[in-house]
């Protein structure tokens, strides 16, 4: 990632916004999944826990295994806000988070599709604080994010 690609006032508007939501992770997280099943149900089938399939998105995401993925899900986008200052730091981890996800079957055009959700979460979240400013920002973080994970689908990584 970008060395310095966030501005100080972008990185402010994260750090401000997350602290609403990071005390209450897993329902937030469940908020940002509900919202991407509604946004693509095909991606139901790749929730799969000890050969159970979920029969509906509601099924899922009462699921304990699922929630334990919310939970991790919501650790990466606060490990990123941590790392604001230093996303490159984070780049190894997300190239091999991106690896994961391409070989439990995860297309990387999904990415858009969690980011619109990850979008939607905050705005309710924060509601009237989602100001375009705090959505450009959220937007910048995620693309980085994305950019990283986007490695693990290439056949030779770079670094």
């Amino acid at each position: 990632m970008e060395s310095g690609m966030l501005s100080r006032t972008q990185q402010a508007l994260i750090r401000e916004s997350w602290q609403r939501v990071s005390d209450s992770p897993v329902q937030h997280g469940l908020v940002l999944f509900s919202r991407l099943f509604d946004l693509d149900p095909d991606l139901l089938p790749l929730f799969e826990y000890n050969c159970r399939q979920f029969a509906s998105p509601q099924e899922c995401l009462s699921a304990p295994e699922f929630l334990d993925h919310v939970r991790k899900v919501m650790l990466v986008i606060d490990a990123a806000v941590s790392h604001l200052e230093n996303l490159p730091c984070l780049d190894e981890y997300l190239c091999n988070l991106g690896k994961k996800h391409q070989a439990v079957g995860v297309k990387v055009e999904s990415f858009s599709t969690v980011g619109e959700s990850l979008l939607y979460m905050l705005e309710k979240c924060l509601g009237a604080a989602f100001s375009p400013d705090v959505r450009e920002a959220w937007a910048e973080l995620y693309g980085a994010v994305v950019k990283a994970m986007r490695r693990g689908w290439e056949a030779l990584p770079q670094g």
